[in-house]
């Protein structure tokens, strides 16, 4: 009995380590691969062959078919990857995923010992060098060590004579290709990992508890099992992404009943021809689980349009409401990917402030036509950048915590102001409206002349807007100096209007009434100025601050001045 219970303690101890190596393996791979895989996903293109390879090597670089399909997903819900695309992906990750079975099939020649020191050699590597990347590539090299340390403890507990006489006796009387597909889903879901299936199902076979005839069956039914992951990670996503995950489910499916059909029938022959590739049973189902994934895909590239038209069909698109809040660029999915991560929370924010200019010149079209007729789609844009704010920030607060360039560090602790500076942009288009219908209610209008002056003033803020943006979006450094200008301009009119405004006060040309809905508005554009000031300037400083982003664009100036003097040419 305690052998038993030893056994048992060994085979849970080797598979948890088994599942970390497997995590600190992807989790570093992704971390070093991180500008590699912004331009792999770059690469992507309507070739769908390309579009396969660059799914395998993704997934090779992630060491996870899972991961890499959560990841697609993501993708598909910004709109960064068309669902076309996205199904050719999904077959080069199911390529891909495939040398992971064939590196733990490596447990079969004996290798294991020696595999395992990876994992001494990766933390040294840790310990001793500086380098990040170095740093990166060792937690996968450790990750790499402690798989094959689990395998090792498996292969262990395996070879104990009552687990292995009780798992035999089960697996000869289960020997109906249906119910072993369904064993293999049913594990696969639990463990949410299909090569962390694989590599279970390899010791065993090793161990001999499961005969090979047995053992291919479940390798089809880890492949439907591994969706899971996948569907899971749609839910809550747009059409297009739930779409995507059925696609996955329908590519696995499809093969695995071509395979169930063609190996039922030729089941001796279909283990002749793995014996004769391989005389380890390891390598057997490592190469098995390769041309079941390899033939799928040659069988089902020159249906992808109809599968993504079947995907179409089976997902129907729902009538959604613009009103309904939401974000448009970012997706948790693609954290795993953080440079791609940097670039969409960039372009959200940046369709955060078009949203908050719009609704601007919709706040301010009131007050000079006296019309509320777009009250509501203010109130409702209000709403949308609201969410979007507090969307972003805690996306970034995600952010913060991943290992990040210490560039993007840096622009992820800026985005927080930048964010803070457009609501409050966004607010004064609720608080323009808020004059309008106020002045609407107590009969107030302004003079032409108060309204020529408050066209001019608008005018110019709504250029410094647009050169704001596009300060921000391209990080044009030289520009900071028209915005500084704009900003002395738009101070300059504040105080020239509003002395207008008080020699039309005691002409008797303008009611005071008049007169405090005039300064309000004018002050609020004056202030708008500067947060779009703060936006701009934070291309070169955390806080937006003008004075601080000048003081070093000084001191940079000064650097190079000073290399020129001192250089002998």
């Amino acid at each position: 009995m305690a052998e038993l219970i030893k056994a048992i303690v060994m085979l849970l101890a080797g598979l948890g380590v088994l599942m970390t190596g497997m995590k600190m393996l992807s989790d570093g791979l992704e971390r070093s691969a991180g500008k590699g895989m912004r331009k792999l996903f770059g690469k992507i293109s309507n070739n769908r062959f390309a579009s396969i390879g660059v799914g395998a090597v993704a997934t090779v670089l992630v060491s996870s078919s899972a991961a890499t399909t959560v990841m697609v997903i993501g993708f598909v819900n910004a709109g960064l990857m068309t669902l076309l695309q996205a199904t050719a992906i999904i077959m080069g990750a199911n390529i891909g995923t495939t040398l992971t079975g064939v590196i733990i099939a490596l447990s079969g020649f004996s290798l294991s010992t020696y595999m395992a020191v990876l994992a001494f050699i990766g933390v040294v590597m840790n310990m001793v060098s500086k380098n990040d990347t170095v740093k990166k590539v060792g937690s996968a090299v450790t990750g790499l060590g402690l798989m094959f340390v689990g395998l090792t403890f498996m292969s262990d507990a395996f070879k104990t004579q009552k687990i292995a006489s009780a798992l035999n006796t089960v697996f000869l009387k289960v020997d109906f290709p249906l119910v072993l597909i369904l064993i293999g889903i049913v594990c696969t879901a639990l463990f949410q990992s299909s090569a962390a299936m694989t590599a279970i199902l390899v010791t065993m076979t090793g161990a001999g508890i499961i005969p090979m005839q047995s053992a291919l069956f479940v390798v089809l039914g880890t492949n439907i099992g591994t969706c899971v992951t996948a569907i899971l990670a749609s839910f809550g996503a747009s059409t297009n992404a739930k779409r995507t995950a059925v696609i996955h489910l329908l590519f696995n499916a499809i093969g695995t009943v071509v395979f169930t059909t063609f190996i039922w029938i030729f089941r001796r022959q279909a283990v002749w021809l793995l014996s004769a590739m391989s005389s380890s049973p390891q390598m057997q189902v490592a190469l098995f689980h390769v041309f079941f994934n390899i033939i799928t895909t040659l069988l089902l590239v020159p249906f992808m349009k109809p599968l993504t038209r079947l995907a179409t069909l089976l997902v129907r698109e729902k009538k959604g409401d613009d009103s309904v809040p939401k974000m448009y660029y970012i997706d948790d999915r693609i954290l795993h990917t953080p440079p791609i991560a940097v670039a969409q929370v960039l372009k959200e924010v940046s369709n955060m402030a078009h949203m908050a200019q719009e609704n601007l010149d919709r706040g301010f079209n009131a007050i000079v036509s006296g019309s509320l007729a777009e009250r509501e789609k203010i109130l409702q844009t209000e709403e949308k950048i609201n969410f979007i704010n507090k969307g972003v920030a805690r996306y970034l607060i995600k952010m913060a915590s991943l290992n990040l360039p210490r560039s993007d560090e840096k622009l992820v602790g800026t985005l927080h102001h930048v964010i803070g500076d457009i609501e409050r942009i966004g607010d004064h288009a609720e608080n323009f409206l808020e004059e309008a219908q106020d002045m609407q209610e107590n009969g107030i209008a302004f003079s032409e002349d108060a309204l020529d002056e408050l066209r001019n003033m608008y005018a110019r803020v709504r250029h410094m807007f647009d050169r704001s943006i596009y300060v921000f979006e391209n990080r044009d450094y030289v520009a900071l100096k028209e915005i500084s200008k704009l900003e002395a301009e738009a101070d300059m009119l504040k105080s020239v209007l509003g002395n207008n405004h008080i020699m039309r006060l005691n002409s008797g040309n303008c009611s005071v009434e008049c007169g405090t809905h005039f300064y309000g508005i004018i002050s609020a554009l004056e202030r708008v100025a500067d947060h779009l000031t703060n936006v701009a300037f934070s291309i070169k400083s955390p806080s937006g601050s003008q004075l601080e982003a000048m003081e070093k664009i000084a001191e940079e100036q000064a650097k190079r001045r000073h290399a020129k003097e001192e250089s002998p040419l």
